[in-house]
């Protein structure tokens, strides 16, 4: 069962901001049987950097690529946490998970090892310059407040919307969630994603 976290300064209000920035919205984004575009971007497990190929994990078998908004803030932190719970689910049925979020590397260092999120589970991989979900027609929003996360520090990077991708061992796009478009909640990403997997 997935764990219900207490979010902080950064709750609903800055969740329910979060997702009505415009700039959010997803441009010919890309859905079931299209082709995953390949990437590499630097990532962090468990606060040690390393690069994340996207090709070398589809050789091992499925990939779920998840795009979110930004670490340590409500939504988000509930979706890593809830991968991190049902991680050795995702990895019986054979995948891969790698978060993506406009986060710089040092960020995701600290996010891929708290205990309360990632919990050295699973990797992060930043796209600062939101290039890499460009391809996969997301559009990111650069802010024009500040803002603070759940431990009040300030940043402001670019926010990627809310989309997982479950993608094939052969590289076709199973299945896409997106939380804008299909009205889910952060943590039905993973449910949903795992319940694809189990049935293949």
């Amino acid at each position: 069962m997935i764990k219900k976290k207490s979010c902080l300064s950064f709750s609903i209000f800055s969740f329910s901001l979060l997702t009505a920035l415009p700039g959010l919205a997803q441009s010919k984004m890309l859905g079931k049987g299209d082709t995953a575009p390949a990437f590499t971007a630097q990532a962090s497990l468990a606060g040690s950097e390393f690069n994340f190929s996207l090709k070398k994990s589809l050789a091992k078998g499925p990939v779920v690529v998840y795009f979110y908004p930004s670490a340590y803030t409500g939504g988000c932190d509930a979706e890593a946490h809830a991968f991190a719970e049902m991680k050795d689910k995702f990895t019986a049925a054979g995948a891969t998970i790698i978060g993506i979020s406009g986060d710089d590397i040092k960020r995701l260092d600290a996010f891929s090892a708290d205990p309360d999120y990632c919990a050295g589970k699973f990797a992060v991989a930043s796209d600062a310059e939101g290039k890499i979900a460009a391809t996969y027609g997301l559009l990111m929003n650069s802010p024009k407040i500040a803002m603070k996360d759940v431990r009040g520090i300030e940043f402001n990077h670019g926010f990627i919307p809310r989309t997982t991708y479950v993608i094939g061992k052969d590289g076709k796009i199973i299945a896409v969630f997106s939380s804008e478009t299909d009205h889910i909640s952060p943590t039905d990403h993973v449910e949903k994603s795992l319940a694809i997997l189990k049935a293949l």
